[in-house]
């Protein structure tokens, strides 16, 4: 990785992209600290210090936003309104013929669904923005801190409007710069920068890690804790790269006097197929009855059962609906993204066929054989990994924002991979086009 990066330094026009992308994630790092207006810095930060080990049900947004959550900034929302959307547009995909038929145009179909997608996020935004904003106002926010009161000091309904605006076009901004990293810089622009949200709160984590140890002050449970994180991330680097390659030879074809075909090729099927979207779905899904219970009022049978099995994460309850959710919709989403008829039928279209298989409908069955075989792992591997937090809270006590958690590291490992191979795949084609002149 290392090589790659200092090999791409040297080529002019790559190291341009590359420090155009470093300076678009400090624009975005800079934006995480500016805080909204109407908001009273000095109650957050002293909130902030108190509930550290203690972020309720909002622990997964707030990692994804690099800690901005919590700090009320401009770009507290961050990366998520535009991930909801975008699986969202994914999903109504297969259910919306319209949409379907924009997929299968091309760059100009593509185009009008990221037009769409932008639209949803902004929706997504306002939403989210006025829920926070209610939540900082009703002081459920940070549950047990005196001064979560006092954090909107103003609560007026211009305000209010402002503080909800404000976060909207952050959110705005910060699809933007991450288009901008896609366009004109390294990677995907919005893996790039949830790399960097997550990243950013791992020193703090681990230095919490630390205080808080009492093994040889502290030092103990952080080597523990970061050899356990270089341990998932092997795991992890080993079955994000593991596949199961069907081949596929295509026949040879006369037109003219020129044969054409004759290749063989194969179709990479990834033991995790469905990447980290069954983690984020699941997630999602078991943060909806916590945020509905922190909302109400009352002491009612459903809401202490929700707090008592739905909020903790080492609960036995809990544990066990985040597995099961997690395999799922691993099956769910893998079944979405890919058609094994649909690609039969272009293998067929085309003269492809796998060796010992008939085209057609005996190839489509084939690779739906295969990939429902292959998901099992997948999604076990999935399940188990999410649950490392869980571990950690029994073991270290930690909190469940452990620093390597399965989500984490999952989505620190698929966009460094991915990044890495883009830069190499660069730096071939300009090593290609030397050797040819």
């Amino acid at each position: 990785m290392l090589t790659a990066f200092a090999r791409a330094f040297k080529t002019p026009d790559l190291r341009k992209k590359l420090l155009f992308t470093l300076g678009i994630i400090v624009v975005y790092r800079v934006g995480t600290h500016i805080p909204i207006p109407g908001i009273d810095y000095k109650s957050v930060q002293q909130c902030v210090d108190e509930a550290s080990a203690n972020t309720g049900p909002l622990g997964l947004i707030n990692m994804f936003s690099g800690g901005a959550l919590l700090q009320i900034t401009i770009f507290a929302l961050g990366i998520m309104p535009y991930i909801t959307a975008s699986i969202i547009l994914q999903l109504l995909t297969v259910v919306i013929p319209r949409l379907e038929a924009l997929k299968k145009e091309g760059s100009a179909g593509t185009a009008k669904i990221t037009q769409y997608t932008r639209y949803l996020t902004v929706a997504l935004a306002i939403l989210q923005g006025t829920g926070l904003v209610a939540t900082a106002r009703s002081g459920a926010l940070f549950q047990g801190c005196t001064a979560a009161s006092g954090i909107v000091p103003d609560r007026s309904i211009f305000a209010t409007v402002v503080m909800v605006i404000t976060m909207t076009a952050g959110t705005a901004v910060v699809m933007w710069l991450g288009e901008l990293i896609t366009d004109r810089g390294i990677g995907n622009g919005m893996s790039i920068l949830m790399f960097i949200s997550i990243a950013a709160t791992f020193p703090a984590a681990l230095w919490s890690i630390k205080k808080s140890g009492t093994l040889a002050d502290g030092w103990i449970e952080f080597g523990t804790v970061i050899i356990v994180g270089l341990v998932m991330v092997g795991l992890v680097v080993f079955v994000e790269q593991a596949q199961r390659r069907i081949p596929v030879q295509y026949a040879k074809r006369m037109i003219g006097r020129r044969a054409y075909g004759g290749t063989s090729t194969y179709i990479p099927l990834k033991v995790n197929q469905a990447g980290v979207i069954p983690v984020i779905f699941a997630s999602s899904l078991l943060y909806i009855p916590a945020l509905i219970a922190q909302f109400s009022s009352g002491t009612s049978g459903w809401k202490t059962w929700i707090e008592q099995n739905l909020v903790k994460g080492d609960h036995p309850i809990y544990i066990t609906l985040y597995f099961l959710l997690i395999v799922f919709f691993a099956f769910f989403y893998v079944a979405i993204s890919f058609n094994p008829e649909e690609v039969a039928d272009n293998m067929k279209k085309y003269g492809g066929f796998i060796p010992g298989i008939r085209a057609g409908r005996p190839t489509a069955e084939y690779l739906s054989y295969v990939l429902n075989r292959i998901t099992w792992p997948g999604s076990l591997y999935l399940g188990l990994i999410a649950l490392v937090p869980t571990i950690a809270l029994a073991g270290f006590g930690a909190n469940q924002n452990f620093p390597f958690g399965g989500t984490s590291i999952l989505i620190i490992v698929g966009v460094g991979l991915e990044t890495v191979k883009q830069i190499e795949s660069q730096l071939q084609q300009r090593n290609y086009e030397g050797f040819l002149r």
